[in-house]
């Protein structure tokens, strides 16, 4: 009988059918846990004690209420049990035991930074929120973020408060009210500056309310919104701004930091640089 410290090994054709190559790629624990289950015959104690989690949290994995999003998790579950290179790439992570000589070519298609590509914002909104309900960091590139994070039903509002848990750290861009670039993107949307700006201020308003739940930081920017992010840990969804569409109504990427990509990396990079810049008003 198999002790729930023997290794966890499924044959090379397992990590090729359809159903594990889609949940990998999605990065879906929840749904590779559930296939290894059932196609090795394993429980939940023994798949906790191959990744280094505890029985309960792989239970809430399975069962849809928590989601991985840290980067190191991914590596100790693809090490725990035991994938192939091949399916370690489709999870966005480096094969094993691999070493990276300075100045080596690698192949950027073979660790995928764009896993997921949703119709809008509204399409990704049940798995942004699941994801919000864990995240330790939260930054937002917005312009002027009310249907994200500064009213009760907005976006990520709801999954904010924690009650005893520890509040995550929060970090919001908005466009700044007096500078040219909003009033050109009032016009781009048919809306008066004074308006524009009227939701940016409620909106700081707002969010001063969530700093009696821990680290809040609200900054303005001057330049023009091209870029609508949501950073949750190591999970971008990246929309665009355009004269004929919102932020919210744009196709929405997600994206995931890997080891090589420059996506992550670039859109992470430039929202530090903005803060930088920018005007702290919270």
């Amino acid at each position: 009988m198999a002790t729930a410290l023997e290794p966890i090994r499924l044959p090379d054709a397992a990590w090729q059918t359809s159903q594990i190559r889609t949940a990998l790629q999605d990065r879906d624990v929840g749904g590779v846990f559930r296939y290894v289950q059932h196609h090795a015959g394993v429980s939940q104690a023994r798949i906790a004690a191959q990744v280094g989690m505890a029985q309960g949290r792989v239970n809430e994995i399975i069962n849809g209420r928590r989601e991985v999003v840290r980067l190191d998790v991914f590596e100790r579950i693809a090490d725990g049990l035991n994938m192939p290179n091949d399916a370690r790439r489709l999870m966005g992570l480096a094969p094993s035991r691999e070493t990276r000589a300075p100045g080596a070519a690698f192949d950027l298609a073979a660790f995928p930074e764009i896993v997921r590509v949703y119709s809008d914002q509204a399409s990704a909104a049940t798995e942004i929120q699941r994801s919000t309900r864990s995240a330790k960091e939260i930054d937002v590139l917005a312009v002027r973020g009310l249907g994200l994070l500064a009213l009760r039903d907005s976006l990520l509002r709801p999954n904010l408060d924690r009650g005893e848990d520890t509040p995550p750290t929060l970090r919001v861009l908005l466009l700044h009210p007096e500078s040219p670039a909003l009033a050109h993107r009032a016009r781009e949307i048919g809306e008066s500056p004074e308006s524009l700006a009227g939701g940016v201020m409620l909106a700081e308003s707002r969010l001063r309310e969530l700093a009696e739940l821990g680290r809040v930081e609200v900054y303005r920017y001057w330049t023009m919104p091209v870029w609508r992010t949501i950073r949750l840990d190591s999970v971008l969804y990246v929309s665009a701004f355009d004269a004929g569409w919102e932020g919210h109504e744009s196709a929405t990427s997600k994206v995931l930091a890997t080891p090589h990509g420059p996506l992550y990396q670039g859109w992470r990079r430039q929202f530090d640089a903005m803060v930088a810049e920018a005007e702290q008003v919270v």
